[in-house]
């Protein structure tokens, strides 16, 4: 007689594999864009805290002519990787045994990443000799000189409008002048970026078939998005100095699904596509190198689409099996600042992407929950996430990783549970490189880890 694994004998293990699961990925993607709440039955509702602190180090490159892209090991970058949180909201309720509703909370993009100590990420200050020479490979010996050759240029440049050899030179030594004078106004600060997003979707689901095994789902996704970059040290050449400032702005795209459940054997199937998200928004740059400060211009920012697998299944009345998958085409998704495009123009015909990606993201997880007593279960996963290439940009210097994640939940009541989990992250691999394609970094030997707890309130 073949056995069946009542979804209610199982219902304490099924939430505690999505407490830190799906974390600090590739690209710019954090929460994994989990839809799991909605597929729980009856009226469901939780809230979920994630703390990730990642440990992201190398060395930057001794290599600092601009033309030259051989790495040489330099100095030492401490760790770039800024801790970080966020939370997820979940609310799902059956109107019918037709039809449900939901609406979720996420942070699904983001990035935090600042460079400090003693290397070509950080701006030195005082050290304009050295500055003058690495940066712009100019051989005067001293910032006065290089201040003063830039007004004679600059002189000589008005009075023969017509001679591009005058034009070039005032160009390039005004261009290191104010390399220098940046250097010195920007001492000791270091690059900084910090990007946060925020998610709220709706979701209506219509269960099909004479049994309801089949669901069809759907519904609009608002986004909020909102960035801060600085560019700072010998790393970045003439871009020292450079800042972005991208305003928050709101945009809207949509989500859409299919699923399908089998109770008898506790088994749940789901595939879910979210649309890419086109923000037109504004951005303030300053570039100081060109004698730019404050420039706003429309800037257009488009978030990728994605497609995730949820899968579960019983093994046993007290065992469940859980795979995720997902897919993220990083490989599309461009920052273009107009100004930093413009200015790249004098060197690259084409213009520059301040962040862009070799790649597409996939992530693999595969999980077992057990439920060892009445009110508690305990899980346990393995995952691998591919990345988005190596190098990849120097604001995020990962090369995707392995994970091992362990999780428990204990059922406080009927209807209430708390759930707690943690994952340990091996990162892969990177240099670190500029839009350039200049590597400025290696990174290796990286680690991190994730920890988060849930609420959870389910009622059947």
């Amino acid at each position: 007689m073949r056995a069946t694994f009542h979804l209610k004998t199982l219902a304490v293990a099924i939430a505690t594999l999505s407490i830190a699961s799906m974390a600090n990925a590739a690209g710019l993607d954090r929460s994994g864009q989990d839809i799991t709440a909605f597929l729980q039955d009856g009226t469901y509702a939780e809230a979920v805290y994630t703390y990730i602190d990642a440990d992201v180090s190398g060395f930057d490159s001794a290599n600092n002519v601009p033309t030259s892209n051989t790495y040489v090991k330099g100095n030492a970058t401490g760790d770039i990787a800024e801790s970080y949180d966020f939370f997820r909201y979940g609310v799902k309720a059956d109107i019918n045994d037709t039809f449900s509703v939901g609406i979720l909370y996420d942070e699904p993009f983001g990035a935090a990443a600042k460079y400090e100590g003693d290397n070509n990420f950080v701006s030195k200050g005082g050290n304009g000799d050295e500055s003058a020479r690495e940066v712009t490979g100019n051989p005067l010996v001293n910032q006065a000189a290089l201040n003063a050759a830039a007004r004679a240029a600059a002189i000589n440049a008005a009075a023969n409008p017509n001679d591009p050899n005058a034009q070039a030179q005032a160009q390039t030594l005004g261009g290191a002048a104010r390399i220098v004078a940046q250097q010195d106004a920007d001492a000791g600060e270091g690059t900084d970026v910090e990007v946060r997003s925020e998610n709220i979707t709706a979701i209506l689901g219509m269960k099909l078939g004479a049994t309801k095994n089949f669901q069809v789902y759907g519904g609009p996704v608002a986004q909020r998005v909102r960035a801060d970059i600085k560019l700072r040290g010998l790393a970045y050449g003439p871009a020292t100095g450079y800042n972005a400032h991208v305003n928050p702005d709101q945009d809207y795209g949509y989500l859409a699904g299919v699923a399908f459940s089998k109770p008898e054997i506790a088994l749940k199937a789901a595939l879910t596509y979210r649309s890419e998200i086109k923000h037109n928004t504004q951005i303030s740059e300053d570039y100081p190198v060109v004698g730019i400060n404050g420039a706003v211009n429309d800037m257009e920012i488009t978030t990728p689409k994605s497609v995730n697998f949820d899968f579960q299944t019983g093994i046993n009345p007290t065992t469940l099996a859980t795979a995720k998958v997902r897919w993220v085409p990083w490989s599309d998704f461009a920052i273009t600042p107009p100004v930093y495009n413009q200015v790249s123009k004098q060197r690259f015909p084409e213009g520059l992407n301040l962040v862009e990606y070799d790649d597409d993201q996939w992530q693999v997880e595969l999980g077992l929950a057990k439920r060892i007593a009445p009110a508690l279960a305990i899980s346990g996963t393995v995952g691998w996430d591919s990345g988005a290439g190596d190098p990849t940009t120097s604001l995020g210097p990962i090369d995707g990783y392995y994970s091992v994640g362990l999780g428990a939940k204990y059922n406080l009541t009927e209807n209430w549970a708390v759930s707690a989990g943690g994952k340990y992250l091996w990162f892969g691999d990177a240099q670190g490189q500029l839009p350039t394609d200049k590597i400025v970094g290696d990174f290796q030997d990286n680690d991190g880890y994730v920890a988060g707890v849930k609420i959870s309130y389910q009622a059947k």
